[in-house]
């Protein structure tokens, strides 16, 4: 179970040779784990969470649509709401912004009213018609128009018509006006309100061309994974070239200056003048030293790092033959989000059960939570490590099947649909081991989300060496996060190709990595500052087709939003296609390196590589 403690005998890398059932316990406490997150959302239920966020309630505890038991200490408590289905609120335009709630006496009634009531007499007349009462239960109908308590026991004049949500029953008024003049309060950059009407307008109306921009950013993914094996030696090469060029000229610009600061410095200057540029001369001397270092250094690991950079290129070729070989790995990002998306649904519906869990406090109305701490702290634990474990899932699935690409010698000897037949082998064989290394990445990632939490909390209240103390262990946190995951994935292609535990998979990894530190660093610096522009070039296309396409449309001046939505769905498609085909070429090295090692490509021990690797194995 241990990390540290593992007792697997070290052994020689002998790829796809025998399965088994690796790091079991593990499983088993994912399995328990997620049992108890099944038990907090049935206490969640059974608590009559879903009828009251389902159904509401009123002010004084009655869950609308159904018979209700007596509270104590409140007097309109225990009534009989079955015919009445609707909460209804007296102000719903009164929301809280610091609670996200609305600040308004709520009411069960019998229907939600369609049209404008502007006066009381037409609250009566309402009232009397359908038997749907809007003010306050102890009122008369009959008393509505006369009653002193009017204007707190009964809803703000005029009121505006409504209709009921569609699942959760609130009478929502029908001219989202009021919650729109809120939203704009929230959005500190608009001064004039008609300007944020004119950029949802803008956005409903231009809606197709959106989504056709969205479908031109996955299109141009998609070209571009491909692209990328024709072009990478002309793009690597290109991008090396500018940051040679542009250090030399750096360099060059800033000892220019610094002799010309120097020669004004030796005319006559008065006395004030001459200090200041003096100490101009010195700084821009001391830049123009540090720049010709860097620059020095920067030759130098580029001349004894040239050969590496083509293995980077290399890579990429072959990558995207393995997409080729493997056309379903450009479906992976689309199963992981959906997956994602549907646990994060569960995760969030579970925690606003919990959220109306409880019983209601006497006098106030208010819901009263049980000790429900506990709870909620292990739901967020779960929404770590089960969101992490999805991931991993991705992440071993992809590695399996393209270690079995690699690793097998004869196309005809390939599955007929790698990615699943590795999808089963990970299910049957390595679920265990993704939980372990999911639980990992969550151990570093909850105290980080904590701290930065309460950094977020403390704002403006703690003094510079407390914020400065957060903001270091947030930063080391991530960094090792960071470290984690690109470790934990490697361990991940160990297992794929030795069958190993987590924590064998992961020292053998280690091992192989730190053997080829120089390689890894340049294929990490490189590559993924190649993918890096990638996304930006996909990304400026999709903004630059979005202006030329918006721009047929002249009645409509305010592009801002429809460009900002676009620009970050097109990162986001680009993100998830260039992080499969980063993942791809980190489990290629991998394998590679591993090939180099066993393998000198005599007989018996041929290399399993592709011809382009195998012209450069011996960088």
């Amino acid at each position: 179970m241990g990390c540290c403690g593992s007792t697997e005998k070290k052994r020689d890398w002998k790829p796809l040779e025998d399965r088994q059932c690796t790091d079991i316990l593990w499983l088993l406490l994912f399995a328990i784990f997620n049992i108890g997150m099944l038990f907090i959302c049935g206490f969640a239920i059974s608590t009559g969470a879903a009828s009251r966020l389902i159904s509401g309630y009123d002010s004084y505890g009655n869950i609308c649509g159904q018979k209700n038991g007596k509270i104590p200490g409140i007097e309109l408590s225990g009534q009989d709401q079955t015919s009445k289905k609707y909460v209804f609120f007296l102000d719903p335009c009164n929301v809280d912004v610091v609670r996200r709630k609305i600040k308004s006496m709520a009411l069960c009634v019998s229907s939600c009213p369609e049209a404008e009531l502007q006066t009381y007499e037409d609250l009566k007349k309402f009232a009397e018609s359908n038997g749907s009462y809007l003010c306050s239960y102890e009122l008369n109908p009959s008393t509505y128009p006369t009653d002193p308590n009017r204007a707190t026991k009964c809803p703000k004049l005029p009121v505006p018509p409504s209709k009921s949500l569609p699942v959760f029953h609130r009478c929502t008024p029908a001219d989202i006006a009021c919650y729109s003049k809120f939203a704009e309060a929230l959005i500190t950059f608009v001064s004039d309100n008609s300007v944020l009407h004119r950029v949802i307008a803008g956005v409903m109306t231009s809606k197709e061309i959106i989504m056709g921009l969205c479908m031109l950013s996955l299109v141009l993914s998609i070209i571009l994974m491909a692209l990328i094996r024709f072009i990478s030696a002309v793009l690597v090469w290109l991008l090396t070239a500018i940051v040679v060029l542009g250090s030399l000229g750096g360099t060059g610009v800033l000892w220019w200056l610094y002799v010309d600061h120097r020669v004004s410095a030796n005319t006559t200057l008065p006395a004030s003048e001459l200090q200041v540029a003096e100490d101009n001369q010195k700084a821009l001397l001391i830049y123009a030293i540090a720049a010709t270092v860097f620059t020095i250094v920067l030759l130098l690991l580029m001349f004894f790092m040239r050969k590496r950079v083509a293995l980077t290129i290399a890579l990429f070729r072959v990558a995207s033959k393995v997409f080729g070989h493997l056309p379903l790995l450009v479906m992976q990002p689309f199963w992981t989000f959906l997956t994602l998306m549907l646990f994060w649904v569960y995760w969030i519906t579970v925690l606003l059960l919990l959220g109306t869990a409880g019983s209601i406090l006497p006098k106030t109305g208010t819901t009263q939570r049980l000790p429900l701490q506990y709870m909620v702290w292990y739901h967020a634990v779960g929404l770590i490590w089960v969101s992490e474990f999805i991931l991993a899932c991705q992440q071993m699935t992809v590695a399996g099947a393209v270690v079995t690409y690699y690793f097998t010698r004869s196309g005809s000897q390939l599955p007929l649909t790698p990615i699943v037949s590795s999808a089963m082998r990970l299910m049957r064989y390595h679920l265990g081991t993704v939980a372990k290394g999911a639980f990992i990445i969550t151990l570093v990632e909850l105290p980080r989300l904590i701290l930065t939490y309460i950094h977020s909390q403390l704002k403006g209240s703690e003094n510079a060496c407390a914020r400065c103390m957060l903001k270091a262990c947030v930063c080391c946190l991530w960094c090792l996060e960071k470290c984690l995951s690109f470790l934990n994935q490697n361990a991940y292609v160990a297992t794929a190709i030795n069958s190993t535990s987590f924590c064998t998979s992961a020292r053998d990894a280690f091992i192989i990595l730190a053997e080829n530190a120089l390689r890894v660093a340049t294929i990490n610096s490189v590559g993924d500052f190649v993918l890096f522009l990638g996304k930006v070039l996909i990304v400026s296309c999709t903004a630059f087709a979005g202006v030329l396409a918006l721009n047929y449309q002249r009645e409509y001046t305010v592009w801002v939003l429809p460009l900002i939505i676009v620009c970050i769905f097109a990162f986001l498609v680009a993100h998830c296609f260039l992080s499969i085909f980063e993942m791809v070429v980190d489990v290629l090295f991998l394998c590679f390196a591993i090939d180099t090692k066993y393998n000198d490509g005599s007989p018996g021990s041929e290399y399993y590589m592709d011809k382009a690797l195998m012209v450069i194995q011996a960088i």
